[in-house]
């Protein structure tokens, strides 16, 4: 047992919760929005403006996302350069089968195929073949096993928003906000999730306001850790970089929570705001304002249709305090007691 510890320390094989936990997620969160997030910001950017290469560069982007996470893991797990680059091909297959679940999938798997071929790494003479070959085979035996099952366990949280959906307004906006707006923050792809049930109408105003809850609330209430740079990689990047924080202290969590709690309700029974542009774009929040943008496609969607006379005041005030003020407001008025009670400490918040 002594000679198996000593194998694992010396193959910088070790099983932590603070390693797997927050470096390996942490990691993981920049390796998406180096790839999905930046992509679909792009692509959003290139429709909007029309122009064919800002198209075509975020969709190369968004495509490349299970590699990318998978490798991010790889480097913070310090794997050696022919696991690292074999992680690439893990990240694919775990992405591609995990479904909405594909980040879930790739988080997990990845560690495991990593840690894999860092202990067959350099014991053979044809390193250059046993490598990579193990690291892949484990990263799609894994991928082929599980991922579909992670991706099924993803889209039920899907299933409830359905459910949800089906109840009164009030209701429905509380907890279509809440529940979206946690799917954005954990490793699981909320955007995939909307794409998938066709979220729109009132249920996809719901949550947009729930994820803008999560993304501008954990910027504004991180400011003093994190400066104009956390402003702008969590509220127009994604509030996933919370994650590893989330898992030190869960108390974090609840702020941008209260306050999808309190304008997801405001949005589909005060302002009836709708998201009546793409599905996937209910699940976006503020990432690139993809959210907003989805939102007022489909103004002029309903518009064109005949269902809407115009862009109303009321809509842009809708807007305007359901994606940034009052997340703002909610989340640094949550977060400030917080500290004063002592459940967040100095630093919980730092990126």
């Amino acid at each position: 047992m002594a000679d198996l510890k000593d194998f694992l320390t010396e193959k910088d094989v070790t099983f932590s919760a603070h390693r797997y936990g927050i470096e390996a997620m942490s990691a993981m969160a920049q390796g998406l929005f180096a790839s999905l997030l930046i992509g679909t910001i792009i692509e959003t950017l290139g429709t909007q403006l029309g122009i064919q290469f800002l198209i075509d560069a975020g969709t190369f982007a968004k495509s490349v996302a299970g590699p990318a996470m998978a490798a991010s893991i790889g480097y913070a797990l310090k794997a050696p350069p022919l696991v690292l680059f074999s992680l690439i091909a893990v990240g694919s297959a775990a992405n591609s089968l995990g479904g909405a679940g594909g980040p879930l999938a790739v988080y997990l798997i990845a560690i495991a195929a990593c840690e894999c071929g860092k202990i067959v790494s350099r014991e053979t003479k044809v390193d250059i073949l046993v490598t990579p070959a193990v690291t892949i085979l484990v990263g799609a035996g894994l991928s082929v096993l599980f991922a579909p099952a992670i991706g099924k366990a993803a889209s039920s949280l899907g299933s409830v928003i359905m459910w949800a959906t089906e109840l009164q307004p009030f209701f429905m906006g509380i907890i279509v906000s809440v529940l979206v707006g946690i799917a954005l923050t954990l490793p699981i792809s909320s955007a995939a999730i909307c794409a998938a049930l066709g979220l729109t109408g009132l249920a996809g105003g719901a949550a947009v306001a729930g994820c803008c809850a999560q993304m501008v609330g954990f910027a504004v209430m991180s400011y003093k850790e994190n400066g104009i740079g956390g402003i702008v990689s969590q509220g127009l990047g994604t509030s996933m970089l919370q994650m590893p924080n989330i898992i030190k202290n869960p108390k974090t969590w609840l702020p941008p929570i209260i306050a999808s709690a309190v304008t997801g309700p405001l949005a589909t029974c005060v302002f009836r705001m709708q998201m009546n542009g793409p599905a996937v774009s209910s699940g976006m929040g503020t990432c690139g304002l993809v959210g907003q943008i989805g939102v007022y496609t489909g103004w002029l969607n309903d518009i064109a249709a005949g269902t809407k006379a115009g862009i109303t005041g009321m809509d842009w005030l809708g807007m305007a305090l359901i994606c940034f003020v009052l997340p703002a407001l909610i989340s640094w008025l949550v977060c400030e007691a917080e500290r004063k009670a002592g459940w967040i400490g100095e630093n919980d918040l730092k990126l």
